[in-house]
C-alpha cells in the first residue's frame, strides 16, 4: 500500500511537471472543477456559464467582459480524448425550447473546453496582440464526489459510521432488518451478499430522495457498466469478534478496499487531483426544507468531501514536488431565485456557516475561498404582496408538478431565513427532528421561457461574480 501511494504521488508529480513546463510554451489552460451534491444544479450551472461567456451582455461582474477585452469565445474539442463531451447544445436546447425544461442531471464524467480570445490590459495591451485562454470544465456526478471521503477510512470505520446514522432513519428499516438476519462471521454466500447490496442500495435511493447527503458508496446509485459486479456487491456490517478468512465480513472488507483502489483512486488521480479552480455547488435551501437532520447531514458530508482537496498556491516548485493544488474554491448556494433578493444575504451567511469547517481548512492551507448565493438560470420574478396586513416579499414562477411537468403560475412566500445562521445550524447539530420556531418551504420551479436579445445569455443571479472569482484573474 505504501509503494502504491508513493507511485501515485510520483505519477501526479510527473504529470504536474509536464503540465507546468508545457504551459510556458503553450496557451494557458485553467482546469475548472464543477462539483456538488445531487440536485445542486451542476448541469444548469455549466450550461448557463458557457452560454453567458459566448454572449456576455449579462456579465458585467466579469471585469474582462465589462472592459470589452474578451474579443471572442468559442468551443473546441476537449483535450482528453477518453472522456465524453459535455452535451452543451442539448442542455441549452432544453432550457431555450418553446416549453423549456430542466436538462438531465449529470450521470457520468464529462468535459468541455471553452476558449477565450483576450486582449491584454494596461501597457501590455498596446504591445501584444490578443491571446487565447482555455477553460477546461470538468463535470462529474455529485454521488462520485462523496466517495473521496472513503479514501482514509477502513471498512470497519465506514461500517460503524454508516450504521450509527442509519439506526434512527426510517428509510434504512428494510436494510437493517435484512442485515440483522445475517451472520457476518459466516462463510460467504453470494446470494446473501447480493441481497444485502440490493437492500442497501434501495436505502441509499430513499435517503437521497429524502434530502440526505451521505449516500456512499456513490457508484451504488450510478453504477453504469459496473452494475452487478463484485466491486459493487457489499454493504456495511457490524464487525464480528473473530471473522474468518472466507467469511462474509472479510469478503465485504476486501471488496470495499477494491472499490477504493479500482474506482475511487483512479478517479481522484486522473481528474479530481488535477483541478486548478473549484466551485462547490450546494442546495442549501433544499436541505433546510428537508429539516435539521438533512442540514447536519450536508454539513458533515461537505466536511468529509473537502478533506480530499489539495488546496494551496500553485507555486512552481510546489507543483513539481507535490502536484497541482486547488488555488481557489468557491462555495455557492444555488437556487437563489427561489428567494426574494432581500434574503440573499442570509442565504450567503448560511452557506458560509454550513461550510465553516471545510472553508477554514482550505483557507489555512493557502487557497483563496469565497461564498455567495447564485442562480445559474433565473426561473422566477419578484413581487411584494400584502397578506393579513403584513407585507410579504414573494417570488413568482411556473411550478413543477410531482411528475416533473410544467404546472400553473404561482406567487410564493418561502418564509424568512434568520439573520443568525446559528438558529438553523444549532438545532441541526443537536439532532432536532424539526424546526421549532419557523417553517421553511421551497417550491420547485420550471425554467421560465427565454427571449434573448442578441449578445445576451440566459438571465442569472451573480453568475458573473462567480466567473470573476474563479478565473477572472487569469484573463
Amino acid at each position: 500500500m505504501v509503494i502504491t501511494t508513493l507511485a501515485d504521488g510520483l505519477t501526479r508529480g510527473i504529470e504536474s511537471v509536464s503540465d507546468t513546463v508545457s504551459g510556458v510554451f503553450r496557451e494557458p489552460v485553467i482546469r475548472l472543477g464543477v462539483t456538488g451534491l445531487s440536485r445542486a444544479g451542476k448541469t444548469v450551472f455549466i450550461t448557463s456559464l458557457v452560454a453567458n461567456m459566448m454572449d456576455r451582455g449579462r456579465m458585467p461582474g466579469l471585469l474582462a467582459a465589462a472592459d470589452g477585452r474578451i474579443t471572442a469565445a468559442y468551443l473546441q474539442p476537449q483535450p482528453n480524448d477518453t472522456l465524453p463531451r459535455f452535451d452543451y447544445e442539448a442542455h441549452l436546447g432544453a432550457l431555450t425550447a418553446e416549453n423549456p425544461h430542466w436538462p438531465e442531471s449529470t450521470r457520468a464524467i464529462s468535459e468541455l473546453r471553452l476558449s477565450l480570445r483576450v486582449r491584454p490590459s494596461g501597457l501590455l495591451g498596446g504591445l501584444q496582440g490578443p491571446r487565447t485562454v482555455h477553460v477546461d470544465i470538468v463535470d462529474y456526478p455529485g454521488e462520485w464526489l462523496l466517495d473521496l471521503g472513503l479514501l482514509d477510512k477502513s471498512f470497519a470505520e465506514w461500517s460503524e459510521e454508516t450504521l450509527s446514522r442509519t439506526d434512527a432513519r426510517s428509510e434504512a428499516a428494510g436494510y437493517l432488518e435484512t442485515m440483522r438476519a445475517q451472520d457476518a462471521a459466516a462463510l460467504l454466500d453470494e446470494t446473501v451478499a447480493q441481497r444485502l447490496a440490493k437492500s442497501y442500495t434501495d436505502y441509499l435511493a430513499q435517503a437521497r430522495a429524502a434530502g440526505l447527503s451521505d449516500c456512499t458508496p456513490g457508484r451504488f446509485l450510478l453504477p453504469g457498466d459496473l452494475a452487478g459486479s463484485p466491486v459493487l456487491t457489499f454493504a456495511p456490517l457490524p464487525q464480528p469478534s473473530t471473522p474468518g478468512r472466507k467469511s462474509l465480513w472479510r469478503e465485504f472488507e476486501r471488496r470495499f478496499e477494491a472499490y477504493k483502489s479500482r474506482i475511487v483512486k483512479p478517479f481522484f488521480r486522473d481528474h479530481f487531483a488535477r483541478i486548478d479552480r473549484q466551485i462547490v455547488l450546494v442546495d442549501a435551501l433544499g436541505a433546510v426544507h428537508s429539516g435539521p437532520q438533512a442540514v447536519e447531514d450536508m454539513r458533515r458530508a461537505m466536511r468529509d468531501i473537502l478533506k480530499a482537496f489539495r488546496p494551496g498556491t500553485n507555486a512552481f516548485l510546489s507543483r513539481i514536488f507535490m502536484g497541482r493544488r486547488v488555488e481557489k474554491i468557491l462555495f455557492a448556494a444555488t437556487k437563489a431565485d427561489h428567494l426574494h433578493h432581500s434574503q440573499h444575504a442570509q442565504l450567503t451567511a448560511l452557506i458560509e456557516a454550513l461550510l465553516r469547517d471545510a472553508r477554514d481548512r482550505a483557507a489555512f492551507a493557502g487557497a483563496e475561498t469565497s461564498a455567495l448565493a447564485l442562480a445559474s438560470i433565473r426561473a422566477t420574478t419578484e413581487e411584494t404582496r400584502t397578506h393579513e396586513g403584513e407585507t410579504l416579499n414573494c417570488v413568482r414562477g411556473t411550478l413543477l408538478t410531482q411528475t416533473g411537468k410544467r404546472g400553473k403560475q404561482a406567487a410564493f412566500y418561502p418564509g424568512s431565513l434568520p439573520d443568525d445562521p446559528g438558529k438553523i445550524l444549532n438545532p441541526a447539530r443537536d439532532g432536532a427532528e424539526r424546526w421549532l420556531e419557523a417553517q421553511y418551504e421551497v417550491m420547485k420551479f420550471a425554467p421560465a421561457p427565454l427571449t434573448l436579445r442578441p449578445g445576451e445569455g440566459p438571465p442569472h443571479i451573480r453568475l458573473d461574480r462567480a466567473a470573476q472569482f474563479l478565473f477572472g484573474d487569469r484573463l
